[in-house]
């Protein structure tokens, strides 16, 4: 009896399973900054728009 098949399929779990370890923290930093643009452009546009007219 073989356990090539099972073998080749325990290694592709555990690339998929690598391969998403490298790539989620990446998908999750660009949320994060993208999030923190967006913050820094509402408290510019709300801190401008509260200064006094000259």
């Amino acid at each position: 009896m073989s356990y090539g098949s099972y073998v080749l399929a325990a290694y592709l779990v555990f690339a998929v399973v690598l391969l998403w370890d490298f790539v989620a923290p990446r998908i999750r930093t660009r949320q994060l900054l993208r999030a923190l643009a967006l913050l820094a452009r509402r408290r510019t546009a709300r801190l401008s728009s509260q200064e006094p007219p000259r």
